[in-house]
């Protein structure tokens, strides 16, 4: 079965935001790369502010993948923090759910407050404090 990784993209604090993920979840990184560690290409000029910038980040969490990286000048678009997407955790239990929105709630801005709900779940959303969207869930009747 297909698993969804979500890959998040930074302003140039990449580096900081997957640090504060793996305080929160554990795990090791399993690549951190800077563009400064691309191969030479007469085609591609990486600007001096740039290659100190995390080009692709990867932490296991589970069965998935968090991927990251910070923009760069080259090769990204206008940066829009948030934008898009929310990374949904489903978690296996009540309690690693609020140990996880609780470790991800620091800084961050709670637009739902974990709550049993009408479909089931015990959910909660949250904007941390580099400005991603959470979704925190734990399905009450799974077996």
């Amino acid at each position: 079965m297909a698993t969804i990784n979500i890959y998040l993209t930074f302003n140039g604090n990449c580096k900081e935001a997957f640090d504060f993920y793996q305080l929160v979840f554990g795990g090791e990184f399993q690549h951190i790369g800077k563009y400064v560690d691309m191969p030479a290409n007469e085609n591609i000029k990486i600007k001096e502010s740039d290659k100190d910038k995390i080009m692709h980040i990867s932490l296991p969490i589970g069965g998935s993948v968090l991927m990251g990286s910070d923009i760069s000048n080259e090769f990204s678009g206008e940066f829009v923090q948030g934008n898009n997407f929310s990374a949904s955790i489903n978690a296996d239990s009540r309690e690693e759910a609020d140990k996880l929105f609780k470790a991800l709630s620091v800084e961050a801005k709670i637009t739902m407050p974990l709550e049993d709900t009408f479909w089931g779940s015990y959910f909660g959303t949250l904007t941390d404090k580099f400005g991603i969207n959470w979704m925190m869930s734990f399905e009450i009747n799974q077996n």
